[in-house]
């Protein structure tokens, strides 16, 4: 669990809600903005412009959005981990011979975040894109993620994010969630049959360290109608298998 501060900065936090809410409107205005959290016109406004001095944020008339200032941050904090740059030729080896979507992703906080994600000629669109956050219980990113993490730790994660329901198929019960684990770290590989997006499925294995360390995950995915059972059982888990022993040996002696 993410540790708790002893003295949190209440600025601190409303200027993160101010910017986390921005992108979940996909740009607002002032009035909007204070309506959405409940708080005073005044204050968002002295917010927002003293974001926008520090260029983090940018005006469309009277709309604000993020600016990509924050761009160079999360760039940034993608470069300082090696497996991106180690994984990245093996991840587009894969979307070129598959067609698929091919994705990284790794865990801060409890949550998986997509650092790298490489279309295949057949790929379809989704939803996320990189830097996106996701819950690890309804991927199989997460998923495969979790059941590589001491069981005291997937606890947390499981207590701290709770168990959503996303779609029809999202596992949202807690010795069912554990279960599905338990056949992922037997199997070494994890599957996701239409548990974050309707029409999805994928199949993901994890990345670790010369220690046993979870790195990270890769997986490929696809519509229901390509991904059928012998090529999401069968085919790709032997694609990835294949991917990971090269992207660990060339995290191990590079």
């Amino acid at each position: 669990m993410s540790p708790k501060a002893n003295n949190p900065i209440k600025s601190t936090k409303t200027t993160f809600r101010i910017v986390e809410a921005i992108r979940e409107l996909d740009g607002a205005g002032v009035t909007e903005l204070a309506e959405y959290l409940e708080l005073p016109k005044s204050n968002v406004h002295n917010y927002l412009s003293t974001l926008e001095e520090e260029e983090y944020v940018v005006t469309e008339g009277t709309t604000f959005h993020v600016g990509i200032r924050f761009l160079e941050l999360g760039a940034y904090a993608r470069s300082r981990r090696e497996l991106y740059e180690i994984a990245r030729p093996e991840l587009d080896k894969i979307a070129e011979e598959e067609g698929e979507l091919v994705n990284l992703l790794v865990e801060e906080h409890g949550r998986g975040t997509y650092i790298y994600r490489v279309a295949g000629e057949d790929a379809v669109q989704v939803d996320a894109h990189v830097g996106t956050r996701v819950s690890l219980h309804c991927t199989a990113l997460g998923k495969t993620i979790l059941a590589t993490l001491p069981n005291e730790r997937v606890e947390t994660i499981v207590d701290q994010h709770g168990l959503p329901k996303v779609t029809e198929g999202t596992i949202t019960d807690r010795e069912e969630l554990y279960a599905e684990l338990e056949g992922i770290r037997d199997r070494g590989i994890a599957f996701d049959r239409e548990e974050r997006l309707e029409g999805l499925r994928c199949a993901a294995a994890p990345i670790c360290s010369e220690t046993g360390r979870v790195l990270g995950a890769i997986s490929i995915s696809g519509p229901t109608t390509r991904i059928r059972d012998e090529r999401l059982e069968t085919e790709l888990p032997a694609r990835l298998e294949q991917a990971t022993n090269v992207i660990e040996l060339n995290i191990t002696y590079s």
